[in-house]
């Protein structure tokens, strides 16, 4: 008797219980990242909200599983949640290549519009495969670094180009440079031992990965503003209770919001970062930026064709919302 009192009593001292569930969340990107900033922001919003129901932990730089590898692991349920780059799946339907597609939008505004138009076929192909895409993740603008100046196309031929999706490897081919596979984890080491010395990204990937050891040059021809998904396992979803369900949703709803605004003042300070760190910043001559647009109408062809009806469709209504 007197035991389970004392355990009676341990347990009120203990204060209110309650089930925790813990998910892992894969992300390519440094923590110093705007997209690792707001999915670490997301995971802190749903730990308060539910209070502590469910505790997201984020891995950062591809620690805990590698870009390529995220889909799969999420959708296998090796983990409950996971970011990644939505033009990567462009192998599965080039629907997903659409934010990258060269010079298709030409600002936020329009980088919000497109996913707008994007939303319901990315989220019925991942209930396909068993999966929820709760909400998008912005980058801020790609533009062009390279270790010397580059006033044309000319001067991007023969460049040992980082590609990291189908897009960038195309842009690569079409300059005539040589595209090369590098994650955002490994640039300063590919770039510091001469595997590459070119490459389109944007201003929080190059400040992440202090550019300025190893480049000297940075032009803001604003080529795509892409954005990453999150997704999350259905299986793991929906054995949430539903109020926690409920405040994950909420969440995810509010980091997809601020991810647009979270990407715009990134680049703002970046821009001033490079520029402050002895990287040369500037817009690009008329004829670096115009044999880059005639690059980008001839991705959008060969897009066009790839992705068919559908992708024809959903071009239609981006350029008419």
């Amino acid at each position: 008797m007197i035991k389970t009192v004392t355990a009676i009593a341990a347990l009120a001292l203990a204060g209110p219980c309650f089930a925790q569930t813990t998910w892992q969340m894969p992300t390519p990107y440094p923590e110093s990242s705007v997209v690792t900033r707001n999915v670490t922001q997301f995971a802190n919003e749903v730990r308060e909200a539910t209070g502590g129901k469910l505790n997201i932990v984020v891995h950062p730089a591809g620690a805990l599983i590698k870009h390529g590898e995220i889909k799969n692991a999420v959708r296998s349920g090796q983990v409950q949640i996971g970011e990644l780059l939505a033009s990567t799946l462009s192998n599965d339907d080039p629907i997903y290549e659409m934010d990258s597609l060269p010079f298709l939008v030409n600002n936020f505004q329009d980088a919000r519009r497109l996913w707008g138009v994007v939303r319901d076929h990315a989220q019925k192909n991942m209930k396909r495969q068993r999966m929820t895409v709760l909400f998008a993740n912005s980058w801020g603008p790609q533009g062009l670094y390279s270790l010397s100046p580059v006033e044309s196309a000319a001067d991007m031929r023969g460049a040992k180009f980082r590609a990291y999706n189908y897009t960038t490897e195309r842009i690569a081919q079409l300059a005539g440079a040589v595209p090369t596979q590098v994650e955002a984890a490994d640039l300063a080491h590919a770039f510091s031992t001469g595997r590459a010395n070119m490459m389109v990204t944007s201003t929080a990937t190059g400040v992440s990965a202090a550019v300025w050891d190893f480049l000297k040059h940075y032009y803001d021809v604003r080529v795509s503003i892409p954005y990453d998904l999150i997704l999350v396992n259905d299986r793991a979803l929906d054995a949430l209770e539903p109020d926690v369900r409920d405040a994950l949703l909420k969440a995810a709803a509010r980091a997809e919001e601020r991810s647009w605004s979270m990407a715009e003042e990134d680049d703002k300070a970046n821009l001033k970062t490079l520029s402050d760190k002895g990287i040369k910043v500037s817009k690009g001559s008329e004829a670096l930026r115009s044999d880059l647009k005639k690059i980008g109408n001839t991705m959008s062809g060969e897009w066009e064709k790839r992705a068919g009806p559908t992708g024809q469709a959903l071009l239609k209504a981006y350029q008419t919302r």
